[in-house]
């Protein structure tokens, strides 16, 4: 594992980037992972959820359980769908205050980790110790000193954009029994708080179930119609978004170098110097022929 020069052990966590889709995944998977089941006259059965989004071909064809020979949902059931997605500049999240991206190309605006860059921090050392010195070189590679030549990695990614998504959990079912053991959960899973974390590819949200749970049947009415139960659960997510997905322009992770060492280069000929590394003796020669003026 590798640690920095402080002996500070370090851990390497991919970033994902979160967007939209990462959180309708993310609260999809909550949703299935209630693994909720219901009595049926085929006894205890699991009940399916389904993302009403999709194309009811698609739906047809990816499962084809969900539906029975004329086409119709078999009861009971659990959809998810996604009602509403609020930017509200009151609701922060990490970041309070609006940190901009750097003006390059690279772009990046809040710093995530600071790691050594070990090629080209030992190549500055070993140019230090085989530089022949009396003062700090050694003529030897690899030697042990003491130098601030140290190259850093330092990455950085963009602000996150708070938002709060709205999803409507529908249940229905054909009888009050059913309604009653797949509303259960909702109700008791998050104890007598409302709150609970979803998570999705590195990414955690908090949720928050809505007190009321609208009932819809047509119990009430004697006609001869099919008689259908019908609740939804409405739970709000508090999510945040990092860059712009497909359509950005910029990097998702921006990785930067730090300077370590400014030179300067000196033009010896044109300025009449001799340089230092020369023997005097060939260096009188020298100046004889006309190669250094006077």
């Amino acid at each position: 594992m590798p640690h920095d020069e402080f002996g500070t052990y370090t851990k390497e966590i991919s970033l994902m980037p979160s967007t939209i889709e990462t959180v309708d995944g993310a609260m999809f998977d909550w949703l299935e992972g209630l693994d909720m089941h219901a009595t049926t006259n085929k006894g205890w059965k699991g009940v399916p959820s389904i993302w009403v989004s999709a194309e009811r071909a698609y739906q047809i064809k990816n499962n084809q359980e969900l539906r029975d020979e004329n086409g119709i949902l078999k009861l009971p059931l659990v959809t998810l769908s996604r009602m509403s997605i609020d930017k509200d500049p009151t609701f922060k999240g990490v970041a309070w205050a609006h940190i901009p991206p750097y003006n390059d190309y690279k772009g990046g605006a809040i710093t995530v980790a600071r790691v050594i860059n070990q090629d080209k921090t030992s190549n500055f050392k070993n140019a230090f110790s085989h530089r022949k010195h009396p003062s700090d070189g050694h003529g030897q590679l690899n030697f042990p000193s003491k130098t601030n030549l140290t190259v850093y990695n330092t990455y950085s990614m963009p602000i996150p954009t708070y938002i709060s998504v709205m999803y409507s959990v529908g249940i229905r079912a054909e009888y009050q029994q059913q309604i009653n053991e797949i509303l259960t959960p909702f109700i008791t899973k998050t104890g007598q708080i409302n709150n609970f974390f979803i998570n999705k590819e590195g990414h955690k949200f908090e949720g928050f179930i809505q007190q009321g749970f609208a009932q819809g049947n047509n119990a009430v009415n004697l006609g001869e119609g099919e008689r259908m139960y019908d609740t939804t659960v409405n739970i709000r997510i508090l999510a945040y978004l990092l860059g712009e997905g497909k359509n950005a322009e910029r990097p998702k992770v921006t990785v930067r170098e730090n300077a370590v060492q400014i030179v300067q280069m000196r033009e010896r000929a044109g300025l009449s110097e001799i340089p230092d590394h020369i023997d005097p003796t060939v260096s009188d020669r020298l100046s004889k022929k006309g190669f250094y003026r006077e």
